[in-house]
């Protein structure tokens, strides 16, 4: 099925406020349930975005460019070394400001506008890779975008604890964050035009999302949920990263 400009922005668009606008109202929760729940909205992204990218994206990737398997994969390798260096960047950043400092309020300042650039940047890809898999389908489209949403979620309720340990002001912060997620709906529309006239380059960047999916939630959910290792703990868990591939199995693509 065809896919519409408004619909490629509709999604973006709730992705975007929605992933926001759950992270500021999760905030809103006492503490103690937040602490409790974290856990559970972490593993029903992991089972999103593994969904998401086994069973979807690079099925079609395939699908779409079967000459051109071995390249699909190197696309794919390349993404997880992409994002492993990116990653390590990022680490020795925070190392680099952190440590050997005590002047916490030299550091919390530049730490917040860090992390606007780096979530507007994050948002402006996730943008266009939700465009590119609704150019390939549209059934992808939505499993691109719920999988966006699902793990958006967690990342913004980092972003908010950020923003208020460098002493943004609760309503500030979902301000500015609201307007840096804003960053998605701009991907979403340059890469509709632009992706629309090279066609050749879908199967590749539906890899290279199918990859960072599978990278963020092995790389960076999984290790998050192995600190807890009781055995109703990983029941739970399980429960609920099944649910996300379930979820994931309920939309087909034809």
């Amino acid at each position: 099925m065809e896919s519409s400009f408004t619909t490629v922005l509709a999604f973006s668009l709730a992705g975007s406020v929605l992933s926001v606008s759950a992270a500021g109202i999760y905030l809103l929760l006492p503490e103690k349930v937040r602490e409790k729940s974290v856990d559970y909205l972490i593993g029903f992204a992991i089972g999103m975005l593994l969904g998401a990218g086994f069973l979807h994206l690079l099925p079609e990737a395939l699908e779409q460019a079967r000459d051109s398997t071995q390249g699909l994969m190197g696309t794919a390798l390349v993404a997880i070394l992409v994002f492993f260096i990116l990653e390590k960047g990022l680490i020795w950043r925070h190392h680099h400001h952190h440590g050997g400092h005590d002047h916490d309020a030299n550091v919390e300042g530049p730490a917040g506008t860090l992390i606007l650039i780096g979530d507007s940047v994050h948002n402006f890809l996730d943008g266009i890779l939700i465009a590119a898999a609704f150019l390939a389908d549209s059934s992808l489209g939505v499993v691109t975008a719920l999988a966006v949403i699902a793990h958006e979620v967690p990342q913004e309720l980092g972003d908010f604890a950020i923003l208020l340990h460098s002493g943004y002001s609760r309503k500030k912060a979902f301000i500015v964050n609201l307007l840096s997620s804003a960053a998605m709906v701009a991907g979403a529309t340059l890469a509709w035009f632009g992706l629309g006239q090279l066609t050749d380059l879908i199967p590749y960047l539906l890899a290279f999302t199918a990859a960072s999916f599978i990278y963020v939630a092995v790389s960076d959910l999984m290790p998050a949920l192995n600190r807890k290792v009781g055995l109703r703990e990983t029941v739970v868990q399980v429960l609920l990263i099944g649910s996300g591939l379930g979820l994931n199995m309920l939309i087909h693509i034809d």
